[in-house]
């Protein structure tokens, strides 16, 4: 498979992540701006209306207009491949690249909008799996659910990895989160808690029919719904989250299965 290809972005900055477009470019993204528009050092004036608009205003949508055309759109395509990829191939993407855009994008101060464009992109990916688990026959619901919660984790542990930079310096220190909890989360919210009940039920269904599921497959499931609580490798992001009822506390039949099943086992 071919290495993903990526646009060379025109971006200058120091030891202190000071975002700098080059000249050309500013002068580029103003001249389309209307032909009265005169540039000074501090602002941008509209020589027809007299009025002002602060430099820095233009600079900044010039480098929001930046990620939406070069960054996020070169970023979706590695995390699409991503997300996709079958645990045992190999994925060829350029990691280098996609972490220098990442990069770039926490010192644009765009992490923010990259949070909330990385977390939407997940979502729905997850309510895409969460549909075609829906429409699986009870019978592989197991086996199906196993499959998608491996191939997820696999998925994380490529993600992850190269938005570390991102996550120290934006998910850590401004949300007191991690990346992958946050994911994880997800998973928990949009996969998992839409199909626990109907997991408890097979998983102790098939324990009293030996080798109806296999032993190793109904483990995994349980050791993974389990370890997809809240309050330990991540914390509520809403308050919506907040008040619902975790994973862990729905009673004590998750309990009960994994001690039929690993006990069992």
């Amino acid at each position: 498979m071919e290495a993903m290809e990526f646009d060379s972005l025109d971006v200058k900055d120091d030891h202190n992540h000071n975002y700098c477009g080059s000249g050309a470019k500013v002068r580029r993204f103003l001249s389309g701006t209307g032909p009265g528009l005169l540039v000074g050092p501090d602002l941008v004036c509209d020589s027809a209306a007299q009025t002002q608009i602060p430099l820095s205003s233009v600079l900044n949508a010039m480098a929001v207009e930046d990620y939406r055309k070069n960054h996020w759109p070169n970023l979706e395509k590695a995390i699409d491949r991503l997300l996709i990829q079958n645990p045992a191939d190999h994925v060829s993407v350029s990691y280098a690249q996609i972490y220098g855009y990442i990069y770039k994008c926490v010192c644009q101060q765009h992490s923010e909008l990259l949070y909330r464009d990385l977390t939407s992109k997940i979502t729905a990916h997850l309510q895409q799996v969460s549909t075609q688990l829906q429409a699986s026959p009870a019978e592989n619901l197991i086996e199906n659910f196993n499959a998608a919660l491996t191939q997820f984790t696999a998925s994380l542990q490529c993600i992850v990895p190269v938005f570390i930079y991102f996550n120290k310096f934006y998910i850590e220190s401004k949300l007191n989160r991690d990346l992958k909890g946050d994911l994880m989360q997800l998973f928990a919210e949009h996969v998992a808690e839409k199909h626990l009940s109907a997991l408890m039920h097979l998983l102790i269904t098939a324990h009293s029919k030996p080798f109806q599921v296999q032993p190793s497959t109904m483990a995994s499931v349980v050791k993974g719904l389990y370890s997809l609580q809240p309050g330990g490798s991540y914390a509520p992001q809403t308050p919506q989250r907040a008040s619902r009822k975790p994973l862990h506390e729905r009673g004590l039949t998750l309990a009960l299965v994994l001690v039929l099943v690993l006990g069992g086992s």
